[in-house]
């Protein structure tokens, strides 16, 4: 899901040659091999220069006792074959940090909450709110862009949903780079946004999803 954060960290050729880097397990890289085994060009997500943040806001009466919160994802793994019109990026759960300070202050937060309320709120982030035992990871299936908008294929919580995501994309023989802001419902994905006091302090259901996402050309090692 750029609202995620200020888009740092763009990978740029600068003529290095880096080595490509290899994602985690995730995305089955089967048809990518198949892909530039017919010399389409694929590229592999890069984590270091990648980074989805999602912005949580606060709601109910006593909103003002509770805080708005930043996730993040620095470990997004995948594939992307524009050539195809197809990539396949997933990150899990447990992965998710709450509240850095840098990605706050992106976010318009100037309040940093205490070392123990970051922890409570990942706990029951990880628990009740996203079951992470349950659904430890989330998929993301893009397929051709039109019009600047791209077709993506969600999977959070169990629940699979086709989303029409704003979107800049840049590609060149070196990298792709995709990037945007989305917001997204969590009673959209069967999630039940956090509450208590019987909602009287609650989390807002719609959440702000800014993404970067870096991938370099990826050749795959082929056995001798």
């Amino acid at each position: 899901m750029k609202r995620l954060f200020p888009l740092l960290l763009l990978l740029t050729a600068c003529g290095q040659q880096l080595a490509p880097p290899v994602p985690r397990p995730g995305a089955d890289p089967s048809p990518y091999r198949a892909a530039v085994a017919s010399g389409v060009a694929v590229y592999a997500v890069d984590p270091h220069a990648s980074l989805m943040a999602v912005t949580v806001r606060r709601s109910g009466v006593m909103a003002r006792l509770g805080h708005d919160h930043v996730v993040a994802i620095h470990t997004l793994t995948g594939y992307v074959a524009p050539g195809v019109g197809r990539a396949d990026v997933s990150f899990r759960v447990d992965d998710m940090t709450v509240d850095e300070p840098q990605l706050l202050r992106d976010a318009g937060i100037d309040k940093q909450p205490s070392s123990q309320a970051v922890k409570g709120t990942r706990t029951n982030m990880l628990g009740p709110v996203l079951e992470a035992q349950r659904y430890p990871v989330v998929t993301l299936r893009a397929e051709r862009q039109v019009d600047g908008l791209l077709r993506v294929a969600v999977t959070l919580h169990g629940v699979t949903r086709s989303l029409a995501l704003p979107t800049t994309v840049r590609v060149d023989a070196a990298q792709v780079i995709a990037s945007g802001t989305a917001r997204l419902k969590q009673t959209d994905f069967g999630i039940t946004p956090f509450s208590v006091g019987g909602g009287l302090l609650s989390v807002q259901d719609e959440l702000e999803v800014r993404y970067h996402i870096a991938a370099r050309r990826w050749r795959p090692v082929v056995d001798p």
